[in-house]
């Protein structure tokens, strides 16, 4: 009697999939997966020895339902997929796809807010804790999340920037709570592990999102608040490798006022295109003797080349705020014309 794929387990179908796909794409799954994940599929790929046909396309039309599902998912929510799946497949067996998903799919809470608009968001949030509405910003997408703080009185877009940057894990009970009285419909789908949200790197990119005076005013008042904080955002708000946003007139009056060995050391180990679009910027004749200066320079200790880069950044930063330059950020104010 053949076996059908129900009576299969994940880990066996999983290894099915793979000898149907092939050893070129099943080299490239591999290189998203843990080392105990490739051990055990592995185990389990040389424990199978022969795969029947119809074994191999139940397999593959249920991998290709769950990747449609989940397709129909990010574009709108469950209720979107289920209705999809039943257009296509049918009420019974798109049930049956939808019950499997959810007890592995991790919907990221506030995915049906990355859909909205972020007015819309504004309206619910802008009068509640701060605490709250950070939770909610740092779930965001980074433009969404600095259109909703340049709309933040101004008293509040200081506080809430700096609880986004010291958030670490937030429990579920919480992020549950606040997803329902947000969206009630969607509180199911939320994640039921502690899940990570906010950080340093998170309000460096909304801030990144904002306008100029916003981004001035929540600075200047974590500067009184927090000046390390605010110091450590400032360092990460432009890095060395930004400088292929500037302009070519900001890129030669950088080029001037740095230290020719603090460039060249910071070249040494930057990108072509940053390498290139710097080089672009000098004569040719002095590109060329920063290349054989560079040659020349030989193997650089990485700690070298960081505060080299440091030191420019702190230059570039000095230039902006001087006005002598521009550095690209979101909002309309800093467009050129």
């Amino acid at each position: 009697m053949a076996m059908a794929s129900k009576e299969l387990t994940g880990r066996q179908k999983a290894a099915i999939l793979l000898i149907s796909l092939g050893p070129d794409v099943s080299a490239q799954v591999y290189k998203h997966l843990s080392e105990e994940e490739i051990e055990q599929l592995t185990l389990e790929i040389a424990s199978v020895r022969k795969v029947e046909s119809h074994l191999k396309e139940e397999v593959l039309e249920q991998f290709h339902s769950l990747v449609l599902a989940q397709d129909y998912i990010s574009q709108g929510g469950i209720g979107y997929a289920k209705s999809v799946l039943e257009k296509a497949l049918g009420e019974g067996e798109a049930m049956d796809i939808i019950n499997r998903l959810t007890s592995t799919l991790q919907v990221r809470p506030f995915d049906f807010a990355r859909k909205s608009d972020p007015s819309q968001i504004l309206n619910f949030i802008q009068n509640e804790h701060p605490q709250t509405i950070a939770l909610i910003l740092s779930y965001l997408e980074s433009v969404q999340a600095g259109q909703i703080l340049s709309e933040l009185p101004q008293e509040v877009q200081a506080d809430v920037a700096k609880r986004i940057a010291l958030m670490d894990s937030t429990s579920p009970e919480i992020v549950n709570e606040v997803e329902m009285i947000l969206e009630q419909k969607l509180s199911a789908t939320a994640t039921h592990d502690y899940t990570d949200a906010g950080g340093i790197e998170a309000v460096v990119e909304v801030l990144n999102s904002v306008d100029r005076s916003t981004e001035r005013t929540i600075l200047d008042a974590l500067e009184i608040q927090d000046p390390e904080l605010a110091e450590e955002i400032k360092k990460r708000m432009f890095v060395f490798e930004d400088i292929v946003t500037l302009d070519n007139r900001s890129i030669q009056r950088v080029i001037r006022d740095v230290e020719n060995e603090d460039l060249q050391l910071a070249l040494k180990v930057a990108s072509e295109e940053v390498k290139e679009i710097v080089f672009s910027n000098m004569s040719q004749r002095m590109a060329e003797t920063f290349k054989e200066e560079m040659e020349f320079m030989g193997p650089v200790r990485l700690r070298d080349v960081e505060e080299a880069q440091t030191r420019i950044v702190a230059t570039i930063r000095r230039l902006e705020e001087a006005g002598e330059i521009v550095i690209a950020r979101g909002g309309g104010d800093d467009i050129i014309v």
